[in-house]
């Protein structure tokens, strides 16, 4: 009795490890990967570049006055559009005393010169009369005297200008600011009160305000050194900007720079590209864009996914698996062309009948339900 309950555990213990053994094998054991294939095909591909850059307006012109002074009026505020001739500001006008003293001295020496010069003419005035002296003697006096004259008028003009800023207070004073040309007033860098400088061959002079055509925008940006090689002023570029969400301005490329300049150890180019603005749309001068620029495109041509590539370790040239029975591959060496970052040109070592293995593709990855974490907690 006591043999047979012996055995009887023995078997119990026995079929149990055989089952622990076997559930342990089958809970660790992996399947076998099925390998799914795919065939190249004829398309089209377009190698393109992005260039990071911004819109800004074609012409930019800076106001600046003919006169030093202090701001005495702001007509406009940024973002107004003006016309050429309209008011942008008033300058008051702090003449300098040296210059005006200066100026008083040349008034007064003119009039005593024309003073001296009319009493001349009009005593010889009548010995020309009575016959006394020449006409030529009586011609060169009248020069001196309306010489005398008009240089007075000269001195006295002077002298308002540089006091006052204008002579007669006309609407074309130097003190009175007007918009040389038409658009929107982009910046007034100045304020009422602040004191501005005249323009002159020693000096640019203080800006007054910034007015550009907005109409009229330029895509700037820059390019790598080892693409600007394949861009030709005229190609068609697309432009999307960073305000506007989903859409895409049309422009031309109109400008490559010949000289590039060194950014972080890499050499860029500057390229302008004409921007068409649509009137539905307000673009302002400044915004961040892209600009998509295709620099080679090829039609009809056998692709396959890049994702199908591999690498050979030693001479990093590409091959592929290709099937050759069930489930069975074998490597052959390919010849790549273009890309554009989804699918490559298939130049030699394929054709549209092969199955190329998609060696790179994973199994989903399941989660037991009492390993699932539990939600809302």
């Amino acid at each position: 009795m006591k043999n047979a309950v012996k055995w009887s555990v023995i078997a119990v213990l026995t079929l149990g490890g055989l089952w622990a053994a076997a559930f342990f094998v089958k809970s660790n054991s992996k399947g076998a990967i099925t390998y799914e294939s795919f065939q190249p095909f004829y398309g089209d591909i377009e190698q393109k570049t992005v260039a990071t850059g911004t819109v800004v307006p074609e012409d930019e012109v800076e106001i600046k006055p003919q006169i030093q002074g202090i701001i005495d009026e702001l007509v406009k505020n940024e973002g107004d559009f003006v016309q050429v001739g309209d008011l942008i500001a008033v300058i008051k006008v702090v003449p300098n005393e040296q210059s005006l003293f200066a100026a008083q001295g040349r008034v007064k020496n003119a009039e005593l010169r024309l003073n001296n010069t009319k009493l001349e003419f009009e005593r010889n005035k009548a010995l020309f009369e009575r016959g006394v002296i020449s006409n030529q003697d009586y011609n060169n006096l009248k020069l001196a005297f309306d010489q005398a004259n008009q240089d007075l008028k000269n001195a006295e003009a002077d002298y308002q200008i540089i006091k006052e800023g204008s002579v007669g207070g006309s609407s074309s004073a130097n003190t009175n600011i007007r918009a040389t040309t038409t658009g929107t007033i982009l910046e007034i860098p100045v304020e009422k009160g602040d004191q501005v400088i005249q323009s002159n061959s020693f000096n640019a002079g203080t800006t007054i305000a910034t007015v550009a055509d907005l109409t009229k925008m330029v895509f700037e940006g820059k390019v790598d050194e080892g693409e600007v090689g394949k861009l030709k002023v005229g190609m068609p570029l697309k432009v999307s900007l960073g305000a506007i969400v989903d859409k895409e301005f049309d422009a031309k490329l109109r400008f490559i720079a010949p000289k590039g300049q060194e950014e972080s150890g890499a050499v860029k180019f500057k390229i302008e590209g004409d921007v068409v603005i649509e009137d539905d749309f307000t673009v302002r001068a400044g915004y961040s864009a892209n600009a998509s620029l295709i620099l080679e495109r090829k039609e009809n041509i056998l692709v396959l996914p890049e994702a199908l590539l591999q690498f050979d370790k030693s001479t990093d040239l590409p091959y592929v698996e290709v099937e050759v029975g069930e489930q069975k591959f074998e490597r052959r060496d390919i010849t790549i062309g273009i890309s554009d970052g989804i699918n490559v040109e298939i130049l030699d070592g394929l054709t549209a009948e092969d199955k190329v293995k998609q060696w790179n593709k994973t199994e989903p990855i399941k989660i037991e339900k009492e390993d699932a974490p539990e939600r809302g907690v």
